[in-house]
């Protein structure tokens, strides 16, 4: 498998036999990574390859720099608002990269430091063990944006922290803590930061090394919970990219361009 065309995703290899893929989302910004064009297309391809590498028996994914996600480029949400062909693409995309991570027969583990959000935040809580550093920010942006909170929320947010949680953190767009999330059952783990990659690379070290058929095996029949939800994430992702091309979303855009809260009419 040649991860070398990836340019967003930092890909790398470690644990016995090289069987633990490491991917670090890119801080293009040298701050957070942040999903452009092609981040945002390449963080919903490579669960394929992982699926499809034979060599690989867990993935772990981490952010680079300040955080562990940064959310999505600005200039690329502007383009949504106006280009019918941007706006289905980065649709598709989305779509792919939730039913990608729900489908790939390998474990994930994810690292979460700093902000979470966006795209990476999609990966990170869709990964089979999640942890987050206790001092991680958590939020789902959408509502704060103008939009529903669509790409990936209607899924898993229920499921993990119940219905009351996740509308009253989805619907204010209120942030969590590392700690919080645990503690109402958002992310596997909550850990200080300085053990954060030991942790997950441990985890990840412990799934390469167990039996891969009963691990694949549990984790399918255990994502069956997922694909029953498969119509609303749909439903929720349809409704979000309307969204993109109403007015609200242009008040949004502006509001976080100018650093003040938005003005909805």
């Amino acid at each position: 498998m040649d991860y070398t065309r990836y340019s967003t995703l930092a890909i790398t290899r470690r644990g016995e036999a090289d069987a633990v893929l490491d991917i670090q989302m890119r801080a293009g910004n040298g701050k957070l990574p942040t999903a452009g064009h092609d981040g945002h297309r390449e963080l919903a391809e490579i669960w394929r390859d992982v699926a499809a590498d034979d060599s690989v028996r867990c993935a772990v994914l981490r952010g680079e720099g300040m955080g562990f996600s940064g959310g999505g480029d600005l200039a690329m949400v502007e383009q949504m608002t106006t280009d019918d062909a941007v706006r289905t693409r980065v649709w598709k995309e989305a779509r792919d990269l939730v039913y990608n991570i729900v489908n790939c027969d390998k474990p994930i583990v994810s690292a979460m430091h700093g902000p979470a959000v966006g795209a990476g935040l999609v990966a990170g809580l869709l990964a089979d063990i999640s942890i987050a550093s206790k001092s991680a920010k958590i939020v789902d942006g959408h509502t704060r944006l103008g939009v529903a909170a669509g790409d990936h929320a209607a899924i898993v947010w229920p499921l993990l922290c119940g219905m009351a949680k996740a509308k009253y953190h989805l619907l204010l767009c209120e942030p969590l803590s590392g700690e919080e999330a645990e503690r109402i059952g958002l992310v596997s783990l909550a850990v200080d930061e300085a053990d954060l990659l030991p942790r997950a690379y441990a985890l990840a070290d412990r799934l390469a090394a167990g039996s891969q058929s009963a691990i694949r095996f549990t984790k399918y029949a255990l994502n069956n919970w997922l694909r029953q939800a498969g119509p609303t994430f749909d439903a929720s992702l349809a409704l979000e990219f309307m969204g993109f091309a109403g007015p609200d979303v242009r008040e949004g855009i502006a509001s976080l361009r100018e650093r003040r809260a938005p003005r909805f009419p």
